[in-house]
């Protein structure tokens, strides 16, 4: 998308001040009664029965440990969960949970209809957000994939402390009935607070820290440790589905590399033949500009020897090879220093 201005507008106001985006049609599936620990322990690669309040980033395997599902788990309380995954996956996410269901100790519910969600990201978004609300939004007080209450000026909130972009900032979740004045309240004038659309999300992604897409950089026949997701799982957690493929598979032979191209302004579509030495070896899945970082990126999977930062392949674009070279991510903020600021 480096022909539109307005997205890389929208990409440097996330990154210097702050943005909103609109993320309530992101599908959120409830999942209650006494036995929810026990039974997203056994769904999730991760480990989700933490503290009341925790946020988890993980996947759903199948049995031959490919990614099923791939969202976030926040534990409201006890005995109940929130679950937020993409759009395009909430009916498959929620099919797959369901069918594991086992008794009735454990309700699933699809919520998305019941609540907006306004994702507040950038340096400036602890300042813009906490005139607006009496509780401690320190990073003391309201650490990094962490949940809580709050209200929003007269609006109740459940703000959840994580980002898709790289940036400080929280997820705000209200009933629908309050959505406009929760809107309105984040974009009052003087708040500096700039409105972005989803494709600038996906633009800033990128060039942070390869943030995977699920159905182009992930699929069912990828495992998380081929696919660099192998810090959201929990192999010694005890049993869940998929655990048994990923210890007889032992260590990848093909990875997810982020590759930079030679030319900033040669930007992928998608499935171009990727080579090295004059082989094609694998193909785009996934790519665009970053803005923050000025560079043209592309993710493919290679042989996983190759995927080592200074590596040179090239990308066949238009009936031409265009450079490119191994990096390693993040690319931007490689300290994830601005997430916990």
């Amino acid at each position: 998308m480096l022909w539109s201005p307005a997205i890389g507008a929208e990409h440097l106001a996330c990154r210097e001040i702050a943005a909103l985006f609109d993320e309530s049609s992101f599908s959120k599936l409830d999942v209650t009664g006494p036995g929810a620990p026990q039974f997203l322990e056994r769904l999730c690669a991760n480990g989700v029965a933490r503290r009341i309040g925790a946020v988890t980033y993980t996947q759903l395997l199948n049995p031959r440990g490919g990614v099923e599902c791939d969202l976030t788990v926040t534990r409201l309380a006890e005995d109940r969960f929130r679950l937020v995954t993409g759009t395009a996956f909430g009916n498959h996410d929620g099919a797959w949970i369901r069918q594991h269901l086992e008794d009735d100790s454990v309700v699933v519910e699809d919520v998305t209809s019941k609540y907006a969600c306004f994702a507040l990201w950038g340096p400036r978004a602890r300042e813009i957000l906490q005139p607006l609300t009496e509780s401690d939004l320190s990073h003391e007080a309201f650490g990094y994939m962490s949940a809580k209450e709050i209200n929003v000026g007269a609006v109740p909130c459940l703000a959840v402390r994580v980002t898709f972009v790289g940036e400080l900032g929280w997820e705000l979740y209200c009933p629908c009935e309050y959505a406009v004045g929760l809107w309105d309240s984040l974009m009052a004038p003087g708040r500096r607070t700039d409105w972005c659309r989803g494709i600038s999300r996906d633009r800033v992604s990128p060039s942070r820290k390869g943030i995977s897409r699920l159905g182009s950089d992930v699929t069912t026949t990828d495992s998380p440790f081929e696919a660099g997701l192998g810090f959201a799982v929990k192999i010694k957690k005890g049993e869940f589905i998929g655990r048994d493929a990923l210890d007889r598979a032992g260590e990848p032979t093909r990875r997810l590399a982020c590759l930079v191209l030679d030319e900033a302004k040669s930007v992928v579509l998608g499935s171009e033949p990727v080579r090295f030495e004059g082989r094609a070896l694998g193909r785009v899945t996934s790519g665009g500009y970053g803005y923050s970082v000025e560079s043209s990126i592309a993710y493919a999977y290679l042989p996983a020897e190759l995927v080592v930062p200074g590596t040179r392949v090239s990308v066949g674009m238009f009936g031409r090879d265009v450079g490119a070279e191994v990096r390693a991510e993040p690319l931007f903020d490689p300290g994830n220093e601005k997430v916990r600021a």
